[in-house]
């Protein structure tokens, strides 16, 4: 059966987005793109959690994949030059940002790659409220940046996503009602939450990494597509009354 794919064009809006993250190998890949997924993204070069798969496996993938759903790099990297480097020696165009980069950063990468899509994260911690200084961040970047996405922070373990931890979804809500820029969520996503939190939240998107894997850290197809159907049909709805 035919579907829309949910477009990620530099400086355009977009809503109804289902993005996985994590895979560990063109199999995986492809039976999350044939479930339904939008995007699919590939963390790489992480500092805490350990990555899925290669990089040159990644750069395969991201051909292989495409344009059935879109690949995503999902890296901490900080320095404009290297992130526009590392994007086109994995054959893709489109970055998810964690890392600590500041606005001037970002600034220079939009000038020397215009082509590349970027999300920057907010990630939202649970032991201290950083909503102010995250619609700072906000605030300053926007400009720079073609969506954001909230995340969640663990403590024990220093990660800013992957976690599995959901955080306090009235916070993402406040984001995305003060953000000039589309707002994915993620943070401990699963087939059985996702329809509420859309519906508290009313994200651009949704994203899930942990959440839908099996014993062998592999996407479960059940749950992959559980998943997508939950999501797909929440942001629908979500849409249909947004004016």
């Amino acid at each position: 059966m035919s579907r829309t794919v949910v477009s990620l064009v530099p400086s355009h809006p977009f809503h109804g987005l289902v993005q996985i993250a994590g895979v560990q190998d063109l199999q995986e890949a492809a039976m999350l793109a044939e479930a339904g997924a939008d995007a699919i993204g590939f963390p790489l070069r992480l500092p805490v959690n350990a990555e899925d798969c290669t990089e040159a496996e990644a750069a395969h993938m991201a051909l292989a994949i495409a344009p059935q759903a879109t690949p995503v790099c999902i890296c901490y990297l900080d320095r404009a030059e290297e992130i526009r480097q590392f994007c086109a020696a994995l054959n893709m165009r489109h970055v998810q940002l964690h890392g600590d980069i500041d606005t001037e950063e970002l600034k220079r990468l939009k000038k020397a790659a215009p082509e590349l899509f970027v999300i920057k994260s907010l990630v939202i911690r649970c032991d201290t409220d950083n909503t102010a200084e995250l619609e700072g961040l906000m605030h300053r970047m926007s400009e720079y940046v073609d969506a954001f996405i909230t995340d969640t922070h663990n403590p024990a373990t220093g990660a800013d996503g992957a976690t599995g931890m959901v955080h306090d979804w009235s916070i993402s809500r406040r984001l995305v009602e003060r953000s000039s820029r589309p707002v994915i969520l993620a943070g401990g996503l699963t087939p059985d939450n996702v329809a509420e939190a859309i519906h508290i939240v009313r994200p651009a998107g949704v994203d899930a990494h942990t959440g839908l894997e099996d014993a062998d850290g592999r996407k479960d197809r059940n749950l992959s597509l559980r998943f997508i159907r939950n999501a797909k049909q929440a942001l629908a709805n979500f849409s249909a009354i947004t004016p």
